[in-house]
């Protein structure tokens, strides 16, 4: 498998790296519009091959997108970081024109790539990038959920004091702030429900803590993270590599699933070979199909700014 990775920054790097060193990949190509800086990362991300034993061929490029012919999958992390105070929303005006471009670029040389988009406000950078190909709804996915579900995975850890690999938890809606829905009411350890640890307010706590998660890091860190999204991108790339079938929340285009139509927004998504395989309708309780209303609206609005870019 030929993986592109356009964004040679934090996030882009980390994504290919993770990549690497899983090993699933024949070739991974970061494509940034910096001179040199791609095939500088590539370099240096080269030089661990030995170290930390993978075979992938990484690969950089300034802007030349021929080198990414023939890829299987094409992840989107160009665009600017967000800012200390600023919202992914705000975002929009520069990422939009950016994603509509390497969407473009991408597709000239390998047609039948899958797209993963990064870049934020990510709901709506997916929701352009299915109306600027015109793809097929499989083949455009959302990276967010995967992201957001490993933070309330890492949230629920901390307050239950157990491993994450005893948690399991999922958020869905939109990639925000205020947009995301973690599935507390649904949150197990080892298959027991965390309200049989948790008290309500210790859940409501745990609920907050994730939807602040993204903010949370950027005010520690003065940018976006990165280790996180780049290891939820791998984990979408590798079940698409090895047509794994496994389930991520992922914003998706809907027609229809969960009452929602016309909208790229985070569900439960099946991943294999073909992208996006099938898409989960769990049930939902009043709330949490209520909160996932106001989410989509939330998206929609965010939505109504694109129309300068798809004029």
């Amino acid at each position: 498998m030929k993986v592109t990775v356009v964004g040679a920054g934090a996030v882009g790097a980390s994504c290919a790296e993770y990549i690497a060193i899983k090993d699933f990949a024949s070739e991974v190509v970061i494509v940034d519009i910096k001179e040199g800086f791609a095939e500088g990362k590539a370099m240096d991300l080269m030089q661990c091959a030995s170290l930390n034993g993978f075979d992938t061929k990484i690969t950089g490029s300034t802007s030349d997108y021929s080198k990414t012919a023939g890829s299987d999958v094409a992840v989107i992390t160009s665009g600017i970081p967000r800012k200390p105070g600023m919202t992914r929303e705000e975002l929009i005006g520069i990422n939009a024109g950016i994603v509509k471009d390497v969407c473009s670029n991408i597709l000239k040389h390998s047609p039948d790539a899958i797209i993963i988009v990064v870049s934020n406000p990510m709901d709506t950078m997916a929701y352009l990038a299915h109306k600027v190909t015109g793809l097929s709804r499989n083949r455009v996915i959302g990276m967010g959920g995967a992201l957001d579900s490993a933070r309330f995975k890492y949230r629920l850890a901390e307050a239950l004091e157990c491993p994450q690999s005893d948690v399991d938890g999922m958020v869905i809606g939109g990639h925000s702030d205020v947009g995301m829905v973690p599935l507390i009411e649904k949150a197990a350890r080892n298959s027991v429900k965390v309200s049989e640890f948790l008290s309500t307010e210790r859940m409501q706590e745990v609920v907050e803590a994730t939807k602040v998660g993204g903010a949370t890091l950027t005010g520690l860190l003065g940018t976006s993270a990165w280790y996180a999204p780049g290891a939820a991108v791998s984990a979408l790339v590798q079940a698409i590599a090895q047509d794994s079938q496994k389930m991520f929340p992922c914003s998706a285009l809907l027609d229809g699933e969960y009452g929602l139509s016309d909208i790229s927004i985070g569900v439960p998504c099946v991943l294999g070979k073909n992208g996006i395989e099938r898409i989960v309708e769990v049930s939902l309780s009043d709330a949490e199909s209520s909160k996932l209303a106001e989410s989509a609206e939330g998206v929609r609005k965010t939505n109504g700014l694109l129309d300068s870019v798809l004029a």
